[in-house]
């Protein structure tokens, strides 16, 4: 299997051929280009490491929601301070996961 960018848009596409057109841009199929196989190694390895990074986030916003509850419950000061400090955390662990994504995707390394 190959990889194509779309050298217009930047999409990508698996395939033994490039798309007839973009599906993002509609650009023609000649302006799609194959990665080179170290591009395309980059690409696969990436979308292992992004899937993990997406599912993280999702765990993270359940932590928030959770902790939400628990903080608004309020039995004591220590509960409310332990559940405050899983907002806190979670919030923060989740930028700096989108920083990383971001970074990614500015580097080629998503796919």
């Amino acid at each position: 299997m190959k990889i194509w960018k779309c050298t217009v848009c930047g999409y990508l596409h698996d395939g033994v051929e490039p798309p007839s057109s973009c599906p993002k841009c509609k650009a023609a199929a000649e302006k799609f280009e194959e990665l080179s196989e170290e591009q395309s190694k980059l690409v696969e390895r990436s979308r292992e490491s992004n899937q993990y990074h997406v599912e993280l986030l999702s765990l993270l916003e359940q932590v928030k929601e959770i902790s939400v509850l628990g903080r608004e419950d309020g039995l004591d000061p220590g509960c409310v301070a332990i559940f405050q400090q899983a907002i806190q955390a979670a919030t923060e662990l989740g930028q700096s996961i989108r920083a990383e994504i971001v970074a990614h995707i500015s580097k080629g390394k998503w796919g």
